[in-house]
């Protein structure tokens, strides 16, 4: 499995420089996406999360504290972690 960094000002231009490494990645396999050191995050690469997580085998994505707060305050959890959905029916916060 392919594993990508994101870096931690997630903007616009983080999120075009990312992309074509990105579509070439996930055109080859599973995907995993380091997102660790994410502290900002902005909605073109909450997009490009979201996209990259319902492309082909799709991404799994290990995220920060920042990014978990903004996808729970977005309604985006479930669509990004894998284990939101079983924390969400556990009533525990991931």
């Amino acid at each position: 499995m392919q594993t990508i960094s994101l870096p931690p000002r997630c903007d616009r231009a983080a999120a075009e420089a990312l992309l074509p490494e990105l579509i070439a990645a996930l055109g080859s396999g599973p995907l995993a996406i380091d997102a660790r050191a994410c502290t900002q995050i902005g909605q073109v690469m909450l997009q490009i999360l979201v996209a990259s997580r319902r492309t082909g085998e799709g991404a799994v994505i290990d995220a920060s504290p920042v990014l978990r707060d903004t996808a729970r305050r977005l309604g985006l959890e479930a669509e990004l972690f894998d284990d939101a959905l079983l924390m969400t029916k556990s009533g525990g916060r991931a």
